[in-house]
């Protein structure tokens, strides 16, 4: 019978409504209409309404098992991740806000102007963050209408705001967005800036590694991997791995493999990530004995919100 009363009912109109609830009645209502739905209209669409709800009302608990399970459903996007950001963020859990960014990163999830600029909220000073946020949104109009000479000028521009605590994630920002813009200048230039600090940040090798492949610069690349294993005091391996990926996608299998040998070799155990990653690449060019052997490395290391490729799990199974 309940189900009929929903027959006319689609998800985005239950999340339209949980947002609705949430600003006019509060958490208590909102659980409680919920509640009425059937299961058929609980998606991916009605829980991120949900994460909404929670992380708009900073619930933290509720609000990571939420998106738990958005993970588990497998649509963890930007915005789920953004939203979970927002909490920590506003209750001064910059350890959590960390790890999250690293899972986005990990996982190829893209990091937007709106997820910087949570990351900054999270550190900086407000006034000048204001003015950096002025110029940088100037900067992605001028990117999105191709004036790309004056977007380069609002971002010099949005340096002097770059300070204290807030120096890490500004120069990240800008090293991404001189990446779209396509600037390998003025990505090399801040790369030397963002080194002047004198801290070692994984971060930021993450960053430019990322760079430079989307560039297509391997040799730079390679550089700065090569740079990142004689500094590195606590393994990231969002590092290795985004090479070891741009090996797969070339076909640079035995390069691939070197790198997660060189890692083991000074004690490092392969993530459940990489062992993925080298899956999928062996099945890409049909090495199935090899893309067997990792996958099932990859199972054994894996981890909570973590899934294997669905295809290469099927295909190896099947092998």
């Amino acid at each position: 019978m309940r189900d009929k009363l929903y027959f006319h009912v689609k998800a985005g109109d239950v999340a339209l409504q949980l947002d609705l609830i949430a600003k006019v009645q509060g958490l208590e209502q909102v659980e409680k209409y919920l509640n009425g739905t059937p299961n058929s209209l609980r998606t991916f669409q009605v829980f991120g309404a949900l994460l909404n709800c929670y992380s708009q009302n900073n619930s933290l608990e509720k609000a990571e098992a939420i998106m738990q399970k958005i993970r588990d459903m497998g649509c963890a996007n930007t915005l789920s991740y953004n939203a979970m950001l927002g909490v920590y963020s506003r209750l001064g859990k910059h350890d959590k806000l960390d790890n999250l960014m690293q899972e986005m990163e990990e996982n190829g999830i893209r990091l937007d102007g709106f997820t910087y600029c949570l990351r900054l909220n999270a550190y900086g000073d407000t006034s000048d963050i204001e003015d950096w946020n002025a110029y940088i949104a100037s900067a992605n109009s001028y990117l999105k209408a191709g004036l790309k000479e004056k977007a380069v000028e609002m971002l010099k521009k949005s340096e002097q705001f770059i300070n204290g605590s807030s120096r890490r994630f500004g120069y990240e920002m800008l090293l991404t967005l001189y990446t779209a813009l396509g600037n390998k200048a003025e990505l090399y230039r801040i790369w030397n800036v963002y080194k002047t600090m004198g801290k070692f940040f994984n971060s930021g090798y993450v960053c430019m590694v990322s760079s430079l492949l989307k560039l297509d610069d391997m040799d730079g690349a390679e550089k700065t991997f090569e740079e990142w294993m004689s500094g590195y005091k606590l393994i990231d391996f969002r590092v290795p791995n985004m090479l070891i990926r741009a090996y797969c996608n070339k076909g640079l299998l035995e390069k691939a493999e070197q790198v997660v040998s060189r890692m083991i070799e000074k004690g490092e155990e392969p993530t459940f990530v990489t062992w993925n990653i080298l899956a999928v690449g062996h099945h890409e060019n049909n090495q199935m004995d090899k893309a067997v052997d990792r996958m099932k490395k990859a199972l054994m290391a894996i981890q909570r919100g973590r899934n294997p490729n669905p295809v290469i799990l099927r295909a190896c199974l099947e092998y």
